[in-house]
């Protein structure tokens, strides 16, 4: 029953790839939860806050003996009765092992003693199959400021600011960045707030890639900046986003930042813009005015209490900050 469910999933996928119309969607996603209607969902991660993009993590445990085949899916929906509800959304599927620890009824989680007879950390690993399902969805004013280093890419420009009338779904191909992300979704040592910087961050990267996988995306080689063709370069500029990530309530100078990353602060800027397509300090503050909003939204945080967590001297710098990104003085989120 099960195989011919994911049979009848797959081919909708592969229906879906030659389709435009947004009534072709509809039935996809029925097909595909109703296929997971028959697993156990073992996790599930969510956010939903207003004025902002929203995504759903749902972790399933796999005990069928054949693999799933992997996908991503890439919607835009257009609507032409009603320009805000204009949304780009993602869709993943993928099938992955999990690492749980062995444990013992009358020894909880021991290494090594004599009683449960564990003397390896191999030994004290189980695997279990699971499957990841994950949803993004980002509406038309939230990729403004996600993704806005495209001038020069016509067709992606396009999309960002649904240009194209027309509804369409495209598949995603599931490469080894796309991959890595989706996996850090679920397997990091991240909880609660600092989770939620690592989370937005990496949605971020998840849609730059996904765009990528459209037709007109940039050349492999970076003709901007030459120094990104060397792969030690490269991984400098991305060591520099985390390290922003990391200090998002201690404010660093980019000064800082190069000498952390070694690199100098001429081609750091310059190649972070190319890389991420946003300036340093762009990119830097979003994720502040992000994670502010899940702390006064999601945990109840007072805007003194925010304020002072992001590293600001003076509420005031802050709630301009604040109004500046979202179009809402903080003291309005709180009221919702």
């Amino acid at each position: 029953m099960k195989s011919h469910l994911l049979d009848k999933t797959i081919s909708n996928c592969v229906i879906l790839r030659r389709m435009v119309q947004i009534s072709h969607i509809t039935p996809f996603t029925a097909a595909w939860e109703d296929k997971l209607a028959d697993f156990s969902l073992l996790e599930i991660q969510q956010k939903q806050i207003p004025g902002t993009w929203n995504y759903q993590m749902r972790r399933y445990s796999q005990t069928n003996p054949w693999q799933p085949e992997d996908f991503g899916m890439f919607f835009y929906h257009f609507d032409d009765e009603n320009t805000g509800n204009h949304f780009i959304e993602l869709k993943f599927c993928i099938s992955s092992n999990t690492a749980t620890s062995k444990t013992n009824n009358d020894c909880s989680g021991c290494n090594g003693c004599s009683h449960c007879g564990i003397n390896d950390l191999e030994d004290s690993l189980h695997f279990s199959s699971t499957l990841d399902v994950l949803t993004f969805r980002f509406e038309q004013k939230h990729l403004a400021w996600l993704v806005n280093g495209i001038e020069h890419q016509p067709f992606l420009e396009g999309i960002v600011h649904f240009q194209d009338p027309v509804s369409f779904a495209k598949e995603i191909p599931i490469c080894n960045k796309i991959r890595s992300i989706i996996v850090s979704l679920f397997n990091n040592n991240f909880s609660d707030t600092l989770g939620n910087i690592f989370i937005n961050a990496q949605t971020q990267m998840l849609l730059l890639y996904s765009l990528e996988c459209m037709p007109g995306d940039r050349s492999e080689e970076w003709v901007g900046c030459k120094f990104l063709n060397n792969e030690q370069d490269r991984a400098k500029i991305i060591k520099a986003r985390e390290v922003l990530i990391e200090h998002i309530g201690d404010p660093i100078t980019i000064k800082e930042l190069s000498r952390k990353v070694a690199i100098n602060e001429c081609y750091l800027k310059k190649g972070f813009k190319e890389i991420f397509g946003t300036t340093i300090f762009d990119f830097y503050q979003n994720q502040r005015m992000e994670h502010a909003r899940y702390l006064l939204y999601e945990k109840g945080l007072n805007v003194s209490e925010v304020s002072a967590i992001l590293g600001y001297s003076y509420i005031s710098h802050f709630s301009t900050a604040f109004k500046k990104h979202t179009g809402l003085k903080p003291c309005e989120l709180l009221v919702r």
